[in-house]
């Protein structure tokens, strides 16, 4: 850890005994650069709440915060105000391509299943990976195709499933689980909404948002008076 993140942080720490500050980091360190979630039990600054209090408090300074993970792990990501404020900038560090394949991975491997009853829960993880077939796309060239894929894997956000029997196949990968609930729960509700606008699921999520079905969608589109969904 740099100097000046120490500078930032020693106000925070400066009254922990050595050993309490030593965990603090620890654990600071693994929730920001761990590629995967870390089990709390593995670290004494995530079992203990005081301690992860202090992790929180770390967090903040920088704009982010604690995400839990099928509450037992602990990743870090950004606090929904500063990821609000880093859209409404133009922040992307996403190409359009990569954007595009990283959300066709998301909608075959989460969002169909979730519409169907398959998937479960607001968790990433997913027993239905996304196939290269179901990846082709008019619009995408296969070299495009297959460099927004290797750029997707090389930054967690896709992994490749675990069946490789009929070639190359992807589910969501860990960097996703940095999404906070709500961020979370607004990505997985538009990804539904998208790929399948007609089922159960979408209509009670439009319900949940007082938002109108795609029929009424179309007519208020043609009166002012309705505003928009």
């Amino acid at each position: 850890m740099s100097e000046l993140q120490h500078a930032l942080f020693d106000p925070l720490l400066q009254d922990l005994s050595d050993r309490a500050r030593d965990e603090v980091l620890a654990a600071f360190s693994a929730v920001q650069f761990a590629a995967h979630p870390v089990a709390e039990v593995q670290l004494a600054g995530l079992r203990d709440v005081t301690l992860r209090r202090q992790v929180q408090k770390m967090l903040k300074l920088i704009g982010r915060v604690l995400v839990q993970v099928d509450g037992t792990h602990w990743t870090s990501g950004y606090a929904d105000d500063i990821a609000e404020a880093l859209t409404a900038q133009g922040w992307q560090p996403l190409s359009v391509v990569d954007r595009a394949v990283l959300v066709l991975v998301l909608i075959h491997s989460v969002a169909i299943p979730r519409s169907e009853g398959i998937l479960t829960g607001d968790s990433w993880k997913s027993a239905r990976p996304t196939t290269v077939d179901e990846l082709r796309t008019t619009k995408i060239s296969g070299e495009e195709r297959r460099l927004a894929l290797q750029r997707l894997r090389a930054a967690g956000l896709i992994q490749l499933s675990g069946d490789h029997s009929g070639g190359p196949s992807y589910i969501p990968g860990p960097q996703l689980q940095r999404l906070t609930p709500a961020a979370r729960r607004r990505l997985q509700d538009q990804l539904i909404l998208a790929a399948a606008p007609a089922s159960p699921i979408a209509e009670a999520i439009r319900a949940r948002n007082g938002t109108a079905t795609p029929v009424d969608n179309a007519t208020s589109s043609t009166d002012p008076e309705e505003g928009v969904a």
